[in-house]
């Protein structure tokens, strides 16, 4: 039987099926991995706090790790006070909550506040299957999804074999015995840091790889997380190295089954973009290509310290590029900085400003979805081009508008409706339509965000449309086209 797809919601819902991008889950409002975060919490300053969960969500991350586990705090209480918080907020609160906790009394206190349905992180057979089985009882009533990790009786698993043993254990407690939805279970088996100088640790991203591979093949509608951060431990201190051991273990890991990351999504390095001798020596490291591969990864780590102004000029020799690359660049990585000037630069270059959005605005984008499509870009980056891309058209619309009003006069310019459905407020996409079809002489009516079915079909009706154009980001959308195609077969349009 296919599995079903697995089902979360905040005040929106989630659905992650067969066809979903990896899921990115955000790691910074929790205290044990952010100093700024639990130093807010200590002192009581919650509506910084709230700010910290606001930029990961818009950042991109789709699910909202909190954790509270500090020995200084009470855990509990502070769990259950900051999750209220972020009900009354609801550009947080529209997106699934994951409950992260080593201490029981922690994750009961977020299950009983938790507004729909979220993911607790995490239970394990650590003090034995009957506790395992009880705690995850508890948490089935409570219609939550739940994270095995890969830790038993004997200790964390840190060998393949360990992590396949644990995981398919873990998996048929929870499916076979316990009746739940195999999409509910999210297997953890445990990333480790690479690069430590330990024998024992050289195969730890390998390892996980393999493990992850095996889930995918013999543990059906199983999801698979890690903790994306703990592989680059050893180079605290060295972003440069710890973005791109990221990105590239990420690109790996993605290829090999893992479907799910607790990452910081503001602080995400595209694949493609890490220089080729760094990639080179990270990826010998993650796949123990090499008996001297992290020596001589941490030789290359010195040269990407910051060294103030020769860091500058690597990060700018982009701007010695022609306008079109200079404009996909910015796209790809998400620099706004230099977008109007360059904008500007390329108006002033093509004949019409439509040009330059089907040009090479649209050739960056073009590269965006591609890399998107490859895996070697996550939602979080998609989001910062769609806003570089936002910014380049907002620059050159009083351009494009005088030019459209130099086709008003033709009364019988054929009139499209645009509209983002109900229960959508994403409209970059259909912005940037909308302005194209109106240069192309269509008279566009465009609803703006959140429309009804009703209002589309009466304006459709209204302004005798020859098309209706629909637009949406989130799954549910998918099912309000579908309502809305129904009722404009009803309305015989």
């Amino acid at each position: 039987m296919k599995p079903s797809p697995l089902r979360l919601s905040g005040l929106e819902p989630f659905i992650v099926g067969p066809n979903t991008n990896f899921i990115n889950v955000g790691e910074r409002t929790n205290v044990t991995g952010s100093k700024r975060f639990l130093r807010l919490i200590k002192e009581g300053l919650y509506e910084q706090a709230l700010d910290v969960a606001r930029d990961q969500v818009e950042g991109g991350a789709q699910i909202l790790d909190v954790n509270m586990d500090e020995g200084l705090l009470d855990s509990a209480q502070e769990m259950a006070h900051f999750l209220n918080l972020i009900a009354s907020e609801p550009d947080i609160a529209r997106i699934p909550i994951m409950v992260d906790s080593s201490k029981w009394d922690v994750i009961l206190a977020g299950l009983k506040t938790l507004q729909g349905k979220g993911v607790v992180n995490s239970i394990s057979l650590k003090d034995g299957e009957q506790i395992f089985i009880e705690r995850a009882r508890i948490i089935q009533k409570f219609g939550a999804a739940v994270i095995a990790m890969a830790f038993d009786e004997d200790g964390q698993a840190d060998t393949l074999e360990r992590r396949i043993e644990i995981c398919e254990r873990s998996y048929r407690i929870l499916v076979h015995d316990l009746g739940y939805d195999a999409s509910d279970v999210i297997l953890d088996p445990n990333i480790f840091p690479v690069a430590t100088g330990m024998e024992e640790h050289r195969n730890n991203a390998v390892d996980f790889f393999l493990t992850a591979k095996w889930i995918r093949e013999h543990l059906p509608g199983a999801h698979i997380i890690g903790g994306v951060s703990n592989v680059s431990f050893s180079f605290r201190g060295n972003n440069k190295v710890r973005e791109a051991i990221h990105a590239a273990f990420l690109y790996h890991a993605i290829q090999h089954g893992m479907d799910m990351g607790i990452v910081n999504p503001t602080q995400l390095e595209v694949y493609n973009e890490i220089p080729e001798e760094l990639l080179t020596c990270v990826e010998d490291v993650l796949w123990n290509k090499r008996d001297d591969a992290t020596e001589r990864l941490l030789e290359l780590a010195d040269s990407y310290k910051d060294d103030g102004q020769v860091k500058e000029k690597v990060q700018l020799a982009w701007r010695e590029e022609g306008v079109s690359k200079r404009l996909e660049h910015a796209l790809i990585k998400g620099i706004t900085e230099f977008i109007i000037e360059d904008v500007e630069e390329a108006r002033l270059h093509y004949s019409s400003p439509l040009e330059v959005i089907e040009g090479p605005l649209m050739d960056g984008m073009n590269v965006v979805g591609d890399l998107f499509g490859e895996g070697k870009m996550f939602l979080p980056q998609v989001v910062k081009s769609a806003r570089v891309m936002k910014q380049a058209v907002s620059h050159l619309t009083p351009y494009l508008e005088a030019e459209k009003e130099l086709l008003k006069q033709d009364t019988s310019r054929t009139k499209i409706l645009l509209a983002t459905v109900k229960g959508d407020v994403h409209d970059i996409g259909k912005n940037i339509v909308g302005v194209v079809l109106a240069c192309n002489n269509y008279d566009v009516i465009d609803l703006g965000v959140m429309v009804p079915t009703h209002k589309i079909i009466e304006a459709a009706i209204e302004h005798k449309v020859a098309m209706i154009g629909l637009s949406g980001l989130i799954t549910p959308s998918l099912d309000e086209m579908v309502d809305v195609a129904q009722e404009m077969k009803k309305a015989g349009l």
